[in-house]
Order: structure tokens, then C-alpha cells, then sequence
């Protein structure tokens, strides 16, 4: 007899599992980070580990999400040739369904990131649909679900090449991972696909992020095969680039690399690249009629004992009083605790504000750059008690074109985000002696912590990516490109790729 699966059962299973993964992270993860923080030599990376640790256990006792962005939502499907489907809808909108119950869920709201018409209006959806679904038939009468929520940082930085059949994948990896930056927030997975056609290959390396990390225990047992070479091999040298987390120079840049292959034509080469960030969120669950899937809750005992604290020797910045000088006396690599009120801003509100400027017209009222500092955030919506939910930062690079408009025209002295800054960026900066200041990605309740007051000063239309006011307390960042220009996301993984270099042992 055909296993019955029923509609609110497969429904409810998915929305149970994104809220699942939005604040729990899996045990592999947590493992194999509590290993990369124990043998990390970067007093910077093993800050922001620390911090993405401390974030970690947070959000599994608080059941609020990892990270500000909470994903877009990616489901794998084995549907058994035997399963009867009890619905009146099809599969995509069943997995919309959950999406939505899962997204708007009161307890726990997750951030709607997802918006139609993407080459023009891009709208925000408000629920987070549609899901990205792919559907697999297979023999057996059983329904097996592979569920992601993927990270726009991350995603933003998957890459692709058509290498022709001698070329090596090793030199391609070797010579695209720094071009990927810091936006994809290591230390995490690499997922790569090889072979098949250019689709294929892509989800090939998308659905191997799937997998458990097990770099340790493939180490230790030994490769069986040449795949199982290459892993280790790439494991290893990539890690030997000093990226390190959040690329601010260290051992540690990948915990693990995955690597997934199809027979492909005998012109080509296909190759698939695309990195897991640090709020890895994955489940993967089977449903055989019985029920809504259950899945395993992780016990307090599986963090690593690490509580993140702030430097003594920060230095207590008043953003209310700030000025120039001040932001000039700053050093690159310097940990600052900034208390008082902020700005936010990300790419919609950027873009309004250039728009407003092209037309002649001034910034709306209530929003005033001058000697202020700016936050590249867009917030969780708070729930109970809070301020503001997770508001962790978001990718810097994105806003380089608009950041010479930003501190030409506005006043603005100092802009908060993730990651790197780009060549226009960079030139910004130098130019009109700002400062860039970098918060750990993947710390986003950590974050919201420090976060006292918020109210939307402008641009309510566009939800998450309004203009907020924060008021913040000790809210822990490090300068990442001082006024002079000097970078520690240039100049720390140099330092720690020639430190790598001359250690007895990767």
C-alpha cells in the first residue's frame, strides 16, 4: 500500500524546520568551530570566533535567529514513486506555505528578504516567498527533505567557470577564493561542483553544503578515493591563504570543503563554487506518512565553553560628541565600544537617497548625516521585550559605489558593516579621511544586544532596508580601514599567510 503523505503535514514539517535552523545551529558546525577557536594564533580571528560562539548559544537559549538574514530558502526533494499526496496544492506551494508560517511565525519573526521583480521594482514579498525548490522521483515510498536557509552575503559570492579539460581546479580554486572576500563571513564550508553542465554543476556545489562536516574525521581515517585527495588538499591550502574569519587574517578560513561530481562532455570542464557562511542552516528530515517530522534538539553541552568578552583595551567612542579628529586619531586593528546614537542604511536606502540628490531634492526630515556614523543593517523585527531583533552587518562592498556620494554630500564620518571594502570604497575613505569600522558577521543577536532604543526615521516602504536611529551601548566593532587608509583586511592576511608559511605543520 502507497505511503500517504499528508498536506499540512509536509507543510508544517518545512515551517517547523526553517524556524528549527533559525536558531539552532547544527552540532557539526559547533564542533568543528570550537576546534578552529582552540588551535587559532589571530587575536582578531579568535575574537570574532568567540563572538560568533557566544551568538551561537544565544540564540539556542533565546530561540531567535543566528543571524539578521535569515535566508532564502532552498529545499531538496527525493519524492518516492510510491508516495500518495493527500493536497489540493502543488509542491511549490506547499513549500511556499511553509515558508510563510514559518517566516511570520509571532514568536520568533524571521526577516522577509525575498523581493519580486528583481530586475526592476524589487519588491519585498513580506513572507519570504517563493522558495527555490528542486524535485527529485525516486524509487521508494518515502519523502526525504534537504532544507537551507542561504544567506545573501554567502550566496553573493558563488562562483562559476567553464575550465577547459587540462586545466587544474586546484590553481582555479586557489586563484578565486581571495577574489571572493570576507562578504561570505568565514570560517565555513566551500561546497564545489564538478562536471555535468553549468546548471549542474551549480547545484551540485549547492546541494553538497548539505552535508555534515567531517574534515577531522576524513583526516584522521585517511582519503579513499581521489575526491576525498582533493578535499583535504584544498582544505589545506586554502586555509594556508591566511584569510582567516572574517578575513581578518588567521588559520582558520574553511572548516571544511565539499566536493560533488557528474560525467560532463568531453569539450568541458563545468566548475561550481559556493561558500556556507558562518550561520550555516541546514535539516534534513524523512517523512513516511506517520506524521510531522521531528527533529533533534542540540544540548547546551555541545558549545564549547567560550564566552565572548570585550576587549579591556577597547576604546569607549560617544557617537554623540564624535567628530573628525576623533575618527582621524583611530589605527586600523584598534577595538572600539561605540555608545549612543546611529544611523542605518543598506542598498534600497542608498539608492533612494542618490535618487533624491540626482532630482536636487535634500535627505527627508529627521535624517541627518552630519558627524554621525552609519550602520549597513537590515533588522529582524523585535518580538517580546527587545529593542530591535537580531541586527547583525551586513556586506560593506555593496555600498562602495554610493560612498563617495555619502561622505561628500551628507557629513558623514564613519560608515559600520561586514567584510572588506572595495577600490571605490577604499579611495572614499582615504580621500576624506572616514573611517570604516567591521562588525562580526554572524553575531547578529550578539549585536541587537547592544542595541537600547530603534524607531524608523525614514523610508518605511521598504521594511527591513528603512532608514533606522539606533541608540546603542557598547556596541564592539574594530577599525578595519583608518583614515590614512591602512586596511587589516589587507594587511592581516598577508601577515598570517607568511606566519603559515614558516609553522613546521598546516
Amino acid at each position: 500500500m502507497a505511503t500517504t503523505i499528508r498536506q499540512d503535514d509536509f507543510i508544517q514539517s518545512i515551517a517547523d524546520a526553517l524556524q528549527h535552523i533559525s536558531y539552532y545551529h547544527p552540532p557539526d558546525y559547533i564542533h568543528a568551530l570550537g576546534e578552529a577557536y582552540a588551535r587559532e594564533q589571530s587575536p582578531a580571528a579568535k575574537d570574532a570566533i568567540a563572538q560568533i560562539l557566544t551568538n551561537s548559544r544565544m540564540c539556542a537559549e533565546g530561540q531567535r535567529p543566528i543571524c539578521q538574514d535569515t535566508g532564502s530558502v532552498v529545499v531538496f526533494l527525493k519524492v518516492g514513486m510510491e508516495v500518495r499526496w493527500e493536497t489540493t496544492r502543488s509542491i511549490q506551494e506547499m513549500v511556499d506555505e511553509g515558508v510563510r508560517r514559518a517566516y511570520l511565525l509571532p514568536e520568533n519573526i524571521l526577516r522577509a528578504s525575498i523581493v519580486a521583480d528583481p530586475a526592476f521594482t524589487r519588491q519585498n514579498t513580506r513572507d519570504n516567498t517563493p522558495a527555490v525548490v528542486h524535485v527529485e522521483l525516486v524509487p521508494g515510498d518515502t519523502v526525504e527533505v534537504k532544507l537551507a536557509a542561504k544567506g545573501g552575503g554567502s550566496e553573493n559570492k558563488a562562483k562559476f567557470a567553464m575550465l577547459n579539460p587540462s586545466d587544474s581546479i586546484v590553481d582555479w580554486v586557489l586563484k578565486t577564493v581571495p577574489l571572493m572576500g570576507a562578504g561570505w563571513c568565514p570560517p565555513g564550508m566551500l561546497g564545489i561542483g564538478i562536471g555535468g553542465s553549468a546548471e549542474k554543476a551549480m547545484l551540485l556545489a549547492k546541494e553538497s553544503l548539505m552535508e555534515h562536516i567531517d574534515m577531522a574525521q576524513l583526516k584522521a581515517r585517511g582519503p579513499q578515493n581521489k575526491l576525498e585527495e582533493l578535499r583535504i588538499e584544498l582544505h589545506d591550502k586554502i586555509n594556508a591563504l591566511g584569510i582567516g574569519a572574517q578575513g581578518l587574517g588567521g588559520l582558520s578560513t574553511v572548516l571544511d570543503v565539499k566536493i560533488w561530481d557528474f560525467p560532463t562532455h568531453a569539450a568541458s570542464k563545468p566548475i561550481a563554487m559556493i561558500p556556507n557562511c558562518a550561520a550555516t542552516r541546514h535539516a534534513h528530515f524523512t517523512l513516511d506518512g506517520s506524521g510531522v517530522a521531528q527533529l533533534p534538539i542540540p544540548r547546551l553541552e555541545d558549545w564549547p565553553a567560550v564566552t565572548w568578552r570585550p576587549d579591556a583595551n577597547a576604546k569607549r567612542v560617544n557617537l554623540d560628541t564624535l567628530t573628525r579628529a576623533e575618527v582621524e586619531s583611530w589605527t586600523a586593528g584598534d577595538r572600539l565600544l561605540l555608545s549612543g546614537r546611529m544611523l542605518t542604511g543598506r542598498d534600497a536606502a542608498h539608492k533612494r537617497i542618490a535618487d533624491l540628490f540626482a532630482k536636487g531634492e535634500s535627505l527627508p526630515d529627521g535624517v541627518d548625516f552630519t558627524n554621525r556614523v552609519i550602520y549597513y543593517v537590515g533588522p529582524v523585527d523585535p518580538v517580546r521585550d527587545e529593542a530591535v531583533g537580531p541586527a547583525g552587518p551586513t556586506t560593506a562592498t555593496r555600498m562602495d559605489k554610493f560612498t563617495e556620494m555619502m561622505l561628500d554630500k551628507t557629513g558623514l564620518i564613519a560608515m559600520v558593516g561586514k567584510a572588506e571594502r572595495g577600490a571605490a570604497g577604499l579611495e572614499a575613505i582615504r580621500k576624506h579621511r572616514a573611517a570604516y569600522l567591521m562588525a562580526v558577521g554572524g553575531a547578529a543577536y550578539l549585536v541587537s544586544k547592544a542595541i537600547r532604543k530603534s524607531r524608523v526615521v525614514a523610508f518605511a516602504d521598504l521594511g527591513m532596508e528603512a532608514i533606522y536611529e539606533f541608540e546603542v551601548e557598547e556596541m564592539p566593532v574594530t577599525v578595519a580601514v583608518d583614515a590614512s587608509g591602512r586596511n587589516v583586511h589587507e594587511e592581516g592576511p598577508a601577515e598570517w599567510q607568511q606566519r603559515i608559511r614558516a609553522l613546521p605543520v598546516l
